[in-house]
């Protein structure tokens, strides 16, 4: 039975699958791609074609979850404001003086003059800073979400109301308005007598859609007869692995590793069928390369991450660690009998050595990752022991991977 798709006023019906195939691979789909009907004909061939791809590649994974597109990005956005309604939890004035300043500019806005030596202490109101994120193609009209945090020395920005703040970009440009009622998720309480008990943090609250977008940002997504894809992570194999499961598709050439990051593809000029191509490219699953071998060692938290592939050349390795115990305790000397001595107290220390048992084991040549932690068990050494044992083994050049210590 055939199947229809739909591409703008065109209804075109798909053969059967071999035939586009047949197609793909002998690369006559490439050289149809200058023309509309050539890449209706390919946009099809993809759709059944990538069915065969998912079903053949273990262990893959979506173009589009180890990549991004080239122009399509997110822009952060920032702006400052007053945050006003608080009950009595606001900046203190006379430390904040920016606060004052801000209210003074807000309100001589409507017309209203605030005596310059006048210096009113206003516990409901805080200055604040509003950040968002921008995404790729927001329109005009849409809503964003907004984070708001206190510049000043407010207690908490629960019950407050962020008021008119536009949020600008890098550059300098207006692109959004925010303004609405805070979400806080913290809470505290506090006695006359000082003693405070909070929950969370209390100077940084939400606002849910708070911002409405006023300015478009430009895209180069339709600009050009190519579109790349940018890895997530550099990878000279993975980079191959995506050209050649495109080139396999759409035919040889289509695809270019640019280097160990970029792929670039062949893309129709128009931004409706673009749209469309890069709705199957982003569905193909490549299989990803293997990273390098890491150990990486957070000194701060005792945590050891052991990455695949790192491997131990042969080694002999002992570690003991040595333990001292001192107790502190108080005694009581007595004097002799019938003595004009008084009894007293004299602190008496006992003191404990413990050298630990330093077995020794020996690693032998291409030792794996399974063998190294068994290994390490065996000799029950704590995560202190083993980044000592890891960063020994790295300087006597053993250890075949990269040590990073974070």
């Amino acid at each position: 039975m055939k199947s229809k798709l739909f591409s703008g006023t065109a209804m075109l019906t798909t053969q059967p699958a071999t035939f586009y195939e047949r197609r793909a691979r002998s690369g006559v789909l490439k050289s149809e791609l200058n023309g509309a009907s050539g890449l209706r004909c390919a946009i099809v061939a993809c759709s059944m074609v990538v069915l065969l791809v998912f079903s053949t590649a273990p262990y893959a994974e979506r173009l589009k979850d180890i990549s991004s597109i080239a122009g399509v990005r997110t822009n952060q956005l920032f702006g400052y404001g007053l945050v006003v309604g608080l009950d009595g939890t606001g900046d203190q004035t006379s430390q904040t003086p920016f606060t004052i300043q801000t209210f003074k500019n807000m309100m001589a806005r409507f017309g209203i003059t605030v005596p310059d030596d006048a210096s009113p202490q206003l516990k409901n109101v805080a200055a604040v800073s509003v950040h968002a994120e921008l995404p790729a193609f927001a329109k005009i009209g849409q809503r964003i979400d907004i984070t708001i945090s206190s510049l000043g020395n407010a207690k908490s920005l629960r019950g407050g109301s962020l008021i008119f703040t536009p949020l600008k970009g890098a550059d300098g440009n207006v692109y959004a308005i925010a303004q609405g009622d805070l979400v806080v998720g913290g809470f505290g309480v506090e006695g006359r007598d000082g003693s405070r008990i909070s929950v969370n943090v209390q100077v940084v609250g939400r606002i849910p859609n708070g911002a409405s977008i006023e300015r478009e940002v430009l895209s180069s997504f339709s600009v050009g007869d190519s579109i790349t894809f940018n890895l997530n992570r550099a990878d000279f194999t993975t980079a191959k692995r995506v050209s050649d499961t495109i080139n396999d598709l759409l035919g040889p050439d289509v695809a270019r590793a640019m280097d160990a990051t970029s792929i670039r593809v062949s893309a129709p000029r128009d931004a409706s069928q673009r749209v469309t191509y890069l709705s199957v490219l982003e569905n193909l699953q490549v299989s990803t390369g293997n990273s390098s071998a890491k150990i990486i060692i957070n000194s701060r938290t005792g945590t050891i991450v052991i990455g695949q592939h790192v491997t131990v050349s042969p080694a002999a390795v002992t570690h003991g660690s040595l333990t001292v115990t001192i107790a502190e305790n108080l005694v009581a000397d007595q004097p002799n009998p019938f003595s004009e001595g008084n009894t007293v107290v004299l602190p008496k220390a006992d003191i404990e050595i413990d050298q630990g048992s330093g077995r020794m084991f020996m690693f032998e040549p291409g030792v794996s990752l399974e063998d190294l932690v068994r290994a390490v068990n065996e000799v029950g050494a704590a995560p202190g022991d083993l980044m000592a044992i890891l960063e020994a083994l790295k300087q006597a050049g053993a250890l075949q991977a990269e040590l990073v210590v974070i």
